[in-house]
């Protein structure tokens, strides 16, 4: 049975959710599952803006069926080519044989690629180029490493839809509510989609940016992402975040404590510490076990608050992997300003805090306060005053 949503006049959502799958590109844990959105606009030429992952493909079909009724495809639109949107290409293929895609040079290369073989039904645009489908016309603006490079982003000037290709997505099925004010977004999305754009769109934060400004000189009355809810009200509550994410400017002043314990001793310490700021009047502090939580929700709170807090046992005179693990997370998804504090703990030779000092020095615009408290085993007495004088430091530093 066909499943669609109106968007707009002479625009219909045909997409598909999938609650089954339980790891984004396979890396990455979407508990409550991930839509896959693509839009059918009917005007005197018929025009469907991307496809869908294969996951989702029968539902696909039927509900471009539903939408087309008797009328043929004309065009298609490949804004993004990654297989969770373009799986479906050749099934439309088969079904309307006559349709033209229109793409970039680039994403053709890579729809070529993926074993696709379009030569005579491409129709290749570029920046600023324009295409009229009736009363529709519409502008192609290039969106490369966004997070690809042969994404393109397509604006419908007759009535202000932007097809946002992967930008403004969220992870998250959409359980029968498509556009944003039918959710109460920020109680119920915005850690989703602030965990979908860290990871999956966070390193490329001056591409962002570069297509934020862009998207400044349109009359944007809609976006139309390819996952997560269409947006139609409070455009300005989701750009002003992208804004920020894509500067690595922190949501929050916060205090972040990332620990990694074998036996409890590290996390000890780090409650300590997690106590003390609070007894200092800083509520706004949260605590992860590196070894228990996934690092791509580690990566989303990192971009979420101005501070952090890394408290390490030394594993193998190294550090411990799980950590490790973060850092480099961290270093490949270019974050950057950050103040950081570090606790370092070890039986006989503590090493982990000067590693993590270092890495953190490899990092763009970190600032790393000088209160480095090194424990042996475990934190002691004579530790305390030490404890203290770091919460001090890193409320200091919040002013």
């Amino acid at each position: 049975m066909y499943c669609v949503r109106k968007v707009d006049e002479d625009l219909y959502w045909v997409g598909g959710n999938d609650n089954r799958l339980a790891l984004f590109e396979n890396i990455h844990p979407i508990p409550r599952g991930v839509s896959y959105n693509s839009y059918v606009l009917l005007d005197e030429k018929t025009v469907l803006f991307d496809t869908v992952d294969w996951a989702v493909c029968r539902q696909f079909l039927e509900n471009i069926k539903a939408v087309l009724k008797n009328r043929t495809l004309d065009y298609m639109v490949i804004n993004h080519v990654e297989p969770d949107h373009a799986a479906c290409i050749e099934e439309i293929l088969l079904r309307y044989p006559d349709v033209k895609i229109i793409c970039t040079e680039k994403a053709f290369m890579f729809m070529n690629q993926f074993g696709f073989n379009l030569d005579e039904k491409v129709e290749k645009v570029k920046e600023g180029d324009t295409k009229s489908f009736g009363k529709h016309k519409v502008v192609f603006v290039t969106a490369p490493m966004v997070h690809w490079p042969e994404v393109m982003v397509t604006y419908d000037a007759t009535n202000g839809v932007l097809f946002s290709a992967d930008a403004f997505g969220s992870f998250g099925a959409l359980g029968g509510k498509l556009f944003d004010d039918e959710t109460d977004f920020d109680r119920d999305w915005i850690d989703d989609a602030r965990r979908y754009y860290t990871n999956i769109v966070g390193k490329y934060g001056p591409h962002v940016q570069a297509l934020l400004k862009k998207a400044s000189k349109l009359d944007i009355k809609t976006i139309c992402p390819l996952h997560g809810p269409v947006w139609r009200s409070n455009l300005g509550y989701f750009l002003e975040k992208y804004d920020k994410w894509s500067r690595y400017e922190p949501e929050e002043k916060g205090v972040m404590i990332v620990y990694a314990t074998m036996y409890g001793n590290t996390e000890s310490a780090a409650n300590n510490l997690a106590t003390r700021l609070v007894e200092k009047g800083m509520n706004n502090v949260v605590m992860y076990d590196v070894s228990k939580t996934h690092v791509s929700y580690l990566i989303s709170e990192t971009f979420k608050y101005s501070h952090v807090v890394l408290a390490c046992v030394t594993y193998n005179l190294k550090i411990y992997p799980p950590m490790l693990d973060y850092l480099m997370h961290m270093k490949a998804l270019n974050l950057q300003k950050r103040t950081f504090a570090l606790i370092e703990n070890g039986s006989w030779a503590p090493q982990s805090g000067k590693l993590m000092h270092k890495l953190l020095e490899e990092m763009k615009e970190m600032t790393i306060l000088d209160n480095e408290i090194s424990l042996s085993s475990r934190m002691k007495e004579d530790d305390a005053g030490s404890m203290d004088e770091l919460a001090d430091s890193i409320i200091k530093s919040m002013k």
